[in-house]
């Protein structure tokens, strides 16, 4: 049965390429096979794979430099005492060292004396006329000057000596009569006084006598 098909089947054939069917055949089904190849979308691209991770980064250990071994130093030469003295090397003692100065303290400055008081002002004790020892007159009042009605206050300025006598006069202010200036300087003159002090020393000393010459 099965070889009966294959007959037939070979048969067909030889007769479709002698009458040209397979031709015909073969230029229509290859270039839809063809064309169907070429429509065919490209398949995507698989996405790369990731990059493997960073392999970690050791910390830095710090750098320990070893110390470099601390020689002990050099042995010194030593010097051996020859006892035996040198032939003309002089012999004596050996003085020990002279003991340095104290060390002086800062003393501290002694503070400023104090500025000296001023002095006391001197005590003067002006000449006066009122001793009652002194038993001086009393002022003449000129007859002129009564009749016609002068009268006034004369302010005579007298040097006292330290005798007590008056050495100088002089008016410091008038009474306006010159009679009546005159009248007062002769009776100034004419006074004992008791002489001015200074500081319990006597001293001539300028002294102020008020005359007045009043009607009664």
């Amino acid at each position: 049965m099965i070889g009966g098909s294959v007959l037939v089947f070979h048969a067909a054939a030889l007769w479709a390429l002698q009458s040209g069917l397979l031709m015909r055949a073969v230029e229509v089904v290859v270039p839809v096979e063809i064309l169907s190849q070429l429509i065919e979308p490209p398949k995507p691209t698989p996405p790369p794979p990731p990059p493997p991770p960073a392999p970690p980064v050791p910390p830095r250990q710090p750098v320990v430099r070893p110390k470099a071994p601390t020689l002990p130093p050099p042995p010194q030469p030593m010097a051996i005492p020859d006892r035996t003295p040198a032939p003309a090397a002089p012999t004596g003692v050996i003085a020990p060292p002279a003991p340095l100065p104290p060390i002086e303290q800062p003393v501290a400055a002694a503070p400023p004396p104090p500025p000296p008081a001023p002095p006391a002002p001197p005590q003067i004790q002006l000449p006066s006329s009122d001793a009652a020892y002194l038993q001086n007159p009393s002022p003449v009042y000129p007859a002129i000057s009564r009749r016609l009605g002068e009268q006034g206050k004369v302010l005579v300025r007298v040097l006292i000596g330290t005798d007590g006598t008056p050495e100088r006069v002089e008016i410091k202010r008038s009474s306006g009569f010159e009679r009546l200036d005159r009248a007062a300087t002769d009776y100034v003159m004419k006074c004992r006084y008791v002489p001015g002090k200074v500081n319990g020393v006597v001293q001539a000393m300028w002294y102020e006598a008020p005359v007045n010459f009043v009607l009664e």
